[in-house]
């Protein structure tokens, strides 16, 4: 899975980074491994350059895996509080789409099974 990390009024120190790679990681449990094309791009910022408290941290992520596109986004007090706001929306997200692939196959399923019943009958 491609990775890139945008900052905005924010320098990016390797624990930054290393905490971005973890969460990343975490996602990457609900994503096809044979998916090529899957590509994540996360951005982070300081809202505002002369406040120094309430929710000035923000995080955003964008994930894009089979032609889908999954995004999430937090502001916070706290950066680490607002990357793992938006880890798990984003698994939210993907459970949720899973979920609904699951139930339009298995809804398929059951009216291909009752017309071949349907046509045994007559």
């Amino acid at each position: 899975m491609r990775t890139s990390i945008k900052t905005t009024r924010l320098i990016l120190t390797s624990a930054i980074s290393d905490y971005i790679d973890k969460k990343i990681t975490d996602i990457e449990k609900f994503v096809d491994k044979e998916d090529q094309s899957a590509a994540v791009h996360v951005e982070i910022e300081k809202t505002t350059a002369h406040h120094h408290a309430g929710d000035i941290f923000r995080a955003e992520i964008n994930l894009h895996i089979a032609g889908k596109d999954f995004r999430a986004e937090a502001t916070k007090e706290d950066l680490y509080a607002a990357l793992d706001e938006i880890k798990d929306e984003i698994i939210r997200e993907l459970s949720s789409h899973k979920t609904k692939k699951q139930t339009l196959i298995k809804k398929g399923g059951r009216l291909i099974k009752s017309r071949l019943r349907g046509l045994s009958q007559e």
